[in-house]
């Protein structure tokens, strides 16, 4: 099946991480030209050495708005102009909902939520004068069921979820999608890091908190980066242009409600 992506320029948001790695060697794989940004220059770096074809690696702090102008210019004369947009932030740390300082909710918002506005805004109006474009937005399970000690990951990416599927019905009619995709417990870092800090906070082992959270998947195990990746790279391509507003589940089954 042909995709349709050969040729397109895609933005990864934390294409050094886990699930964001495997996004950009996909989109790679299916002939995209591909920008990978994010916090740190080794991960960026191993992320290039993984991928064929036209790419470009980028420091990117995304909390801060004033380098958004520079870095999409950057991208648009050395590679391209953006036409895939994969908004994917990194987690905040566990927290309980209540007792937190105002400033930490402050700074997890401009990381997390004004980041993904402001980058999308930049990109959309030659989206909108090409008549084509595809804004992909990776979230988390508790956006459809809350996770314990994870309130801050909870709020914010939630209100993702309302402006992806506003944003849907404003630009549907020029070609362009924005749907949000939700990721059980996939086989990455961050969710070893969340694994480790519930087995410390409860006394027990992590093997054992690996174990019961395994348990509560249908398929019996966590789910692999690759696997994500590739429902999403199928909404980022031509194949998928009927495809908007949704919140697409890739959990293994993990999320029991409808």
């Amino acid at each position: 099946m042909d995709f349709g992506l050969k040729g397109k320029t895609a933005l990864v948001l934390g294409g050094g991480g886990g699930l964001g790695r495997a996004i950009a060697k996909t989109l790679a794989a299916e002939g995209a030209s591909v920008v990978i940004a994010g916090h740190g220059a080794e991960s960026i770096n191993a992320t290039l050495a993984e991928i064929e074809g036209k790419s470009l690696g980028l420091v990117w702090d995304f909390a801060d708005l004033s380098v958004i102008d520079a870095n999409i210019a950057k991208i648009e004369a050395e590679i391209g102009p953006v036409e895939i947009l994969i908004n994917n932030t990194g987690g905040p740390p566990p927290t309980a909902a209540s007792g937190q300082d105002p400033a930490v909710w402050a700074k997890q918002f401009q990381a997390m939520v004004l980041s993904v506005i402001a980058i999308t805004d930049r990109v959309l109006p030659g989206m909108k004068s090409r008549g084509w474009g595809r804004i992909i937005t990776s979230t988390s399970s508790g956006v459809v069921a809350p996770i314990a000690n994870l309130a801050i990951s909870n709020a914010l990416r939630l209100s993702l979820v309302g402006w992806s599927k506003t944003l849907a019905r404003e630009v549907g009619k020029d070609g362009i999608t924005a749907n949000i995709v939700v990721p059980g417990r996939i086989a990455t870092s961050r969710v070893a890091t969340l694994d480790a800090a519930k087995a410390k906070r409860e006394g027990r082992s992590v093997d054992e908190v690996s174990a019961e959270s395994k348990g509560t998947i249908p398929m019996g195990r966590y789910g692999k980066p690759e696997e994500y990746a590739d429902v999403v790279v199928f909404l980022a391509s031509e194949r998928a242009a009927y495809i908007t507003g949704s919140v697409i589940r890739v959990d293994g089954g993990m999320i029991t409600s409808i």
